[in-house]
């Protein structure tokens, strides 16, 4: 039985289609996904996934619970860590945890073990009697994970878990997350804007624009189905015939230009590089300096979604987007 499964989940809210006919399955113990630019849709469903939003239409289980049948059993079956902070700042870490315990009907002696264990998980066994206003933005994280984790989830929900935090918390919030999906076989759903986070963290992504999932797969295979590699020329004035050149090579899958440094899309770069400086060569283009390297997950996330900001008109969004693939596609 999956862990989570979504079928032709759709929200509206009056004439804006807020996500589109979505379906997908995260399996038990795995760590999902959801990418998109601001307002594609992700925290709406998840929104819907946690009982506090109903869909227009579709459905989904958690757990074998449906959202819309059974959503008590549902949210004894999920832990959700917010974007905005929701701790009581003037209790102590053990004191937040212990509220949330009873509010899941925790015995007593069972409450005393599990708030031992979460603390121990998140390292915080030795700040558990401080006041949470003097907790720093990583340990305050950090507790929420812990409070996440206390009723002992099958699916935890994370919206965006290192909103704000500087790189080297981020990086240790990682590890925590990675532990307790080890340590407690919980499978794991998270957004978040930081590709490199997806990357390290999710064994599958979705990437969701306006509503749609446009694809689905592991970050390696989102990446090795990416047009080609990244190629950075530094150069004197390119040629008319240098560039007429790159156009008609069917190696040549995206071209732009700036100032003296040309930004190649190219397929097999390693193995195409000599091409290229022989037509550079023959153009009277000198190469001063190059850089290739493989695509990244943000590569892949801004060639799918465009790279304009989403406060711009949808019909403009939509055009530039479309532009930019016939470029990629040519």
């Amino acid at each position: 039985m999956s862990a989570i499964h979504v079928h032709e989940l759709t929200k509206k809210f009056d004439d804006l289609i807020a996500v589109d006919n979505v379906s997908f399955t995260v399996a038990p113990g795995e760590v999902f996904g959801l990418l998109g630019p601001n307002g594609a849709g992700k925290t709406t469903i998840l929104n819907m996934l946690t009982t506090l939003l109903t869909p227009t239409s579709g459905s989904a289980e958690i757990a074998g619970f449906d959202i819309k049948k059974a959503p008590g059993q549902v949210r004894n079956t999920i832990g959700i860590i917010f974007q905005d902070p929701s701790l009581d700042m003037g209790l102590t870490g053990r004191e937040n945890l212990e509220f949330h315990a009873m509010m899941y009907n925790i015995g007593a002696s069972e409450r005393k073990k599990r708030i031992s264990e979460v603390l121990d998980v998140v390292q915080l066994t030795g700040k558990a009697d401080t006041i949470v206003e003097y907790y720093s933005g990583g340990m305050k994280r950090r507790l929420e994970i812990a409070r996440g984790l206390i009723h002992h989830p099958q699916v935890l929900f994370l919206d965006e878990p290192t909103l704000g935090l500087d790189a080297q918390t981020r990086r240790t919030i990682w590890e925590y997350i990675r532990t307790l999906n080890r340590e407690y076989k919980t499978s794991v759903i998270l957004t978040t804007h930081y590709m490199e986070e997806a990357d390290y963290l999710c064994d599958r992504i979705a990437i969701i624009d306006h509503g749609k999932i446009i694809a689905l797969d592991t970050p390696d295979g989102l990446k090795s189905n990416y047009q080609g590699d990244r190629v950075i020329l530094q150069i004197n004035t390119p040629s008319e015939s240098f560039l007429s050149g790159l156009k008609e090579k069917d190696w040549v899958r995206e071209i732009d230009s700036d100032e003296g440094e040309l930004m190649l899309t190219i397929a097999n770069g390693e193995e195409t590089l000599p091409e290229l400086f022989h037509l550079a060569q023959g153009s009277g283009v000198t190469i001063r300096s190059v850089n290739i390297r493989r695509p990244s997950l943000e590569d892949v996330f801004i060639h799918l979604t465009g790279s304009a900001i989403r406060e711009e008109d949808g019909s403009r969004r939509s055009a530039m987007r479309e532009n930019r693939r016939r470029r990629m596609m040519r």
